[in-house]
């Protein structure tokens, strides 16, 4: 975060919702927003506590592999209650493969939603940082899953309190297609997802602000601006393309997008 961005913190206040979220995830029992402390919608605060949280993830052995952009379906938004997209950090152990089996319990409160997972070849550090831009930057797409949690209660949470919380980012699936973006176009994807084989939501790549690129193109403007721009070999999840859907143990999720196939989760008992 920049130097000026940072002078704008209430140090005290950013360091006690960070003891509130860090008491969560160690107790792995969800606790009370963290917007009495940080305010609803204090952009700089609330990622400020999210990069306490992810340097001492950090410190403790995990490696940051990509970001997710959070919130930028409308029917995603309404679920929450919330009305701008966000941004958060994907670590090597939040990683699984298509057909793997997640433990119930490694993600809090988990809902499932089906996005677009891209890889990127080239930093997205200076130049324009438009549509043009990032899709050169892009190495390929794939089918994902992302298994969003909450360390907040029953998911009453603003868009301070999700930030936070790493934009409630639990885990994510990746599927085994891998293809480059002159042979699928992300705005032009259907997305149909079922849960135990019973169909729960549907949705298209015009859900994701409009366009899936848009959604990175927005993500790499706001990395740059906080100070911390993407870089190659990093993946970065699109968003969702449709509704999210809470899952219980033994649940089997598949998402199938088309042009980019298939990618299903199972969760233990």
């Amino acid at each position: 975060m920049s130097e000026a961005l940072s002078n704008r913190v209430d140090v005290a206040a950013v360091a006690a919702a960070v003891d509130r979220l860090r008491a969560a995830a160690a107790d792995s029992r969800p606790t009370r927003p963290v917007r009495d402390l940080i305010g609803h919608d204090d952009v700089v605060a609330a990622y400020a506590v999210q990069r306490q949280l992810a340097a001492e993830r950090v410190a403790a052995g995990a490696t940051i592999v990509g970001r997710k952009i959070g919130l930028t379906s409308e029917a995603v938004q309404q679920q929450l209650g919330v009305d701008r997209p966000d941004f958060g950090l994907l670590f090597d152990d939040m990683a699984y493969v298509g057909g793997d089996t997640v433990p119930y319990g490694a993600v809090l409160q988990p809902r499932v939603e089906a996005e677009i997972a891209f890889m990127l070849r080239e930093d997205l550090a200076d130049g324009p940082l438009d549509a043009t831009h990032v899709r050169a930057a892009i190495d390929y797409a794939s089918p994902a899953l992302e298994i969003c949690g909450s360390r907040i209660q029953d998911w009453d949470i603003t868009f301070g309190d999700t930030v936070a919380d790493n934009a409630s980012a639990g885990a994510y699936v990746l599927g085994p297609l891998r293809k480059k973006l002159d042979q699928v176009e992300p705005r032009s994807v259907e997305m149909q997802m079922t849960v135990n084989g019973e169909m729960v939501c549907t949705g298209n790549g015009t859900a994701c602000l409009g366009d899936p690129i848009d959604a990175v193109v927005w993500l790499a403007r706001q990395a740059r601006e906080l100070g911390e721009p993407l870089r190659a070999g990093q993946l970065v999840l699109s968003g969702a393309l449709g509704p999210m859907r809470p899952v219980r143990p033994g649940d089997s999720v598949t998402a199938t997008i088309t042009e980019l196939g298939k990618v299903s989760v199972t969760f233990s008992q």
